[in-house]
């Protein structure tokens, strides 16, 4: 069974859809711990504000149950922020998973803010990345990154270079989309549902 963590942050949908469309059967939205413990294994989707999902996932006590799952975790955009040290975003503080601090994009020049749309990957690193190569596209949406750690496992540049996918033990995340990155997205997904 695949756990989908509920803790309305949105963009559930496209998460389950592309699970499914990767031959995941058994995809389960929740917020039991039953379940969660259950699952072979977790994705935290998440868009938004990252302070403001920290406080529901510490409301219901789920900050706690994601730490202590044993099986692997993936979390998504808000979601792999969420698991870094902290976040200038509401200035709060991260469940710690990741070694690094996520930070604001500072406007400079033409950059955009938010960085939205395609752009590439470096320096990827598997088994999240197995079978694609430097510079594959995926998509982002987002204002705030995480900087450059010992977890970092593929990056991106805008502006300045970030991670664009963290790994640590049992925990990886990704700072775009899979579900809306084509099929280098579900190549990710699969590798990811292949751990």
């Amino acid at each position: 069974m695949i756990a989908v963590v509920d803790y309305e942050a949105g963009n559930v949908r496209s998460v389950l859809n592309a699970l499914r469309r990767c031959g995941a059967e058994d995809v389960v939205l929740t917020a039991r711990e039953d379940l969660l413990r259950a699952a072979d294994k977790v994705i935290l989707p998440g868009v938004g504000d990252a302070s403001v999902a920290l406080e529901s996932l510490r409301e219901s006590g789920l900050d706690r149950v994601i730490l202590s799952l044993e099986r692997p975790v993936l979390g998504i955009c808000v979601g792999m922020q969420i698991l870094c040290e902290r976040t200038e975003e509401g200035n709060a503080e991260g469940l710690g998973v990741f070694r690094t601090a996520v930070q604001r994009f500072r406007p400079s020049g033409d950059l955009k803010i938010p960085h939205m749309g395609w752009n590439t990957l470096t320096t990827l690193r598997p088994p999240l990345f197995a079978g694609l190569e430097e510079g594959t596209y995926v998509y982002y949406v987002h204002s705030y990154y995480a900087g450059i750690c010992p977890d970092t496992i593929a990056e991106t540049s805008h502006g300045v270079s970030f991670s664009a996918a963290l790994c640590r033990d049992r925990f990886f995340g990704t700072q775009f989309h899979p579900e809306k990155s084509g099929s280098a997205g579900e190549r990710i997904l699969q590798n990811f549902l292949a751990l």
